[in-house]
């Protein structure tokens, strides 16, 4: 670690307006918690648009006020990257995803910048069809070890470790030329302090709040093709009714996000109705409705049942708010949950082979075929129902839970300690060995090469042999006369100030190769490439002419 000054980067705003999913909410509390710890001299944001750029820059103010107008948060333009990674290395790149621009984040780091530092990128759901092309992408020359993919549980670390094997058996990708990221597990986290019971005294559930029934929560998606089928919970508890439960005595709430004219609701409905439940559905609720929903709580339910659920981060929350879970042992929820203390997990049942849906995935829409996956996933209804029998019947056994969720999510699931172990992460890649030499000229193959495949396009391509001298318009430009337009879309790519040296540069006829050469000699971070494109932009507006 060479540099002078710790620069934190990042192509992502993690910050996305519209519909509250998990993926947004993580990003957006990741940036707050990382802007609260301040592990870092700067924080560059290298944006695609200016509607990003208008969003963040919001954002910015109202989470870090301040940092922008001290020049410690920086919000630029992704096309300046290359010329920023010349001029000034940073620190880590970190990414809010691992799926869309990671390794080419790494093959341009390669190229441009002096030091190979960390490239990072997490994970979130795993499961769509198109992903395996996009984890192929990291398999290329050009990764290193001091890449990574940031896992949030262990189940889908093992599942990103799988993906690998199966491209490199699918492909027959030898793992010395076609190295992979390393994985790290770094879980999501809460905000202990905003997240608590109600009166943090207690420490959890203490029995029935407010008197009355045990009220059973349910948070999070509410669609029988995404996350979890209810069904299941309201088999167990109709199940318990028929053993003698009285209805009456427990209470069950529904909440989070569902599809407009969704027909899954009103079944869901029906069979509480049947079983005698009283259900209530509370939809889109704001963060203090979601916060008044915990704190009311007894016990919070979750019986995932899905691939695209990768992590859980409703258990927490619910382990914040001092809540005993009754969770499927699935995927990252064993992760979160310690059975006999922190709560019970029900076993569940998967398939070992989905040949046809395998087959029909990438021809198919995503709700489908999560669909065909989750109806082949069971949660095992018996165990459910003895779980819940367990919880409601015994209100020392749910605050004892409780205390110790609250415990388990301070200790390993608040803000502050997983920015710190994101921080040892990118300190700690640095040390693995690195050779930049046959980096620098690595392709990834998936970059497409647009002057050789182009090429042939033109009627010829710039060639160093060419002789050059200035144009009519570039001798007015150099002389204050003349100001050719610069579109708002080059602002960073071309300099007008480097457009009027290669006037002086040229100013007694000069080859191509001799120009681009004292261009790179005279221009501080100038490499090849971007004099080429300043030349070429010069012979277009007129500013040189070919001899």
């Amino acid at each position: 670690m060479s540099e002078s000054k710790r620069i934190w980067a990042t192509l992502d705003p993690f910050f996305e307006p519209g519909p509250v999913l998990g993926r947004k909410v993580a990003n957006t509390k990741f940036l707050r918690a990382l802007l609260t710890a301040d592990p870092y001299d700067e924080y560059r944001f290298f944006l695609g648009d200016a509607g990003q750029t208008r969003g963040l820059r919001a954002h910015l103010g109202k989470i870090a006020p301040g940092m922008i107008e001290a020049g410690r948060a920086r919000i630029l333009d992704r096309r300046e990257l290359p010329r920023r990674l010349v001029a000034e290395p940073v620190h880590c790149m970190h990414l809010s995803d691992c799926i869309t621009s990671q390794p080419h984040a790494a093959a341009l780091r390669n190229r441009y910048s002096r030091d190979i530092f960390p490239v990072t990128g997490a994970i979130h759901s795993l499961s769509y069809a198109t992903f395996g092309g996009q984890f192929l992408r990291h398999l290329w020359p050009g990764t290193t070890r001091r890449d990574a993919i940031v896992c949030t549980s262990r189940p889908g670390l093992e599942a990103v470790g799988r993906f690998f094997h199966w491209l490199r058996q699918g492909y027959g990708l030898d793992p010395e030329r076609f190295p992979e990221p390393a994985l790290a597990h770094i879980p999501l986290a809460v905000d202990t302090d905003e997240l608590c019971p109600a009166d943090p005294r207690e420490g959890g559930a203490s029995g029935q709040k407010n008197g009355g029934p045990v009220r059973l929560l349910v948070f999070g998606r509410i669609s029988h093709h995404s996350k979890m089928d209810l069904l299941p919970l309201l088999r167990a508890l109709h199940r318990l009714v028929r053993q003698g439960m009285d209805p009456a005595s427990v209470a069950l709430t529904l909440a989070g996000w569902a599809d407009d004219g969704d027909d899954f609701l009103p079944t869901l409905k029906d069979l509480a109705a049947n079983a005698g439940i009283d259900m209530s559905v509370v939809l889109r609720p704001s963060e203090a409705e979601k916060t008044a929903l915990f704190r009311v709580a007894d016990i919070f339910v979750s019986i995932a049942d899905n691939p695209q659920e990768t992590f859980g981060i409703t258990l927490v929350e619910a382990g914040a708010f001092g809540l005993p879970v009754i969770a499927s042992d699935y995927d990252g929820y064993r992760d979160i949950v310690v059975p006999g203390k922190t709560g019970l997990l029900v076993p569940t049942i998967g398939p070992d082979r989905t040949d046809d849906i395998d087959l029909l995935a990438p021809l198919t829409y995503d709700n489908q075929y999560h669909l065909l996956l989750a109806q082949r996933t069971a949660v095992e209804i018996p165990a459910l129902a003895e779980a819940l029998k367990t919880l409601v019947d015994s209100p020392d056994t749910r605050r004892a839970m409780g205390a110790a969720a609250r415990r388990r999510v301070e200790a390993h699931y608040s803000w502050p300690a997983i920015i710190a172990r994101h921080v040892r992460l990118w300190d700690d890649l640095w040390r693995e060995p690195v050779d930049p030499a046959p980096l620098r000229e690595a392709r990834h193959p998936q970059a497409m090469p647009y002057a050789e495949i182009f090429g042939h396009y033109p009627s010829r391509t710039l060639d160093p042999s060419f002789m050059v001298r200035p144009g009519a318009t570039g001798e007015a430009f150099y002389r204050g006369r003349d100001f050719p337009p610069l579109y708002s879309g080059l602002t960073g790519t071309i300099d007008p100030d480097i457009a009027r040296k290669l006037v002086f540069l040229a100013r007694k006829s000069i080859d191509t190769a001799s120009l681009i050469r004292n261009l790179v000699d005279s221009v501080p971070g100038m490499d090849h490439a971007s004099a080429a494109s300043h030349v070429l932009w010069s012979l277009k507006h007129d500013i040189l002419e070919r001899i």
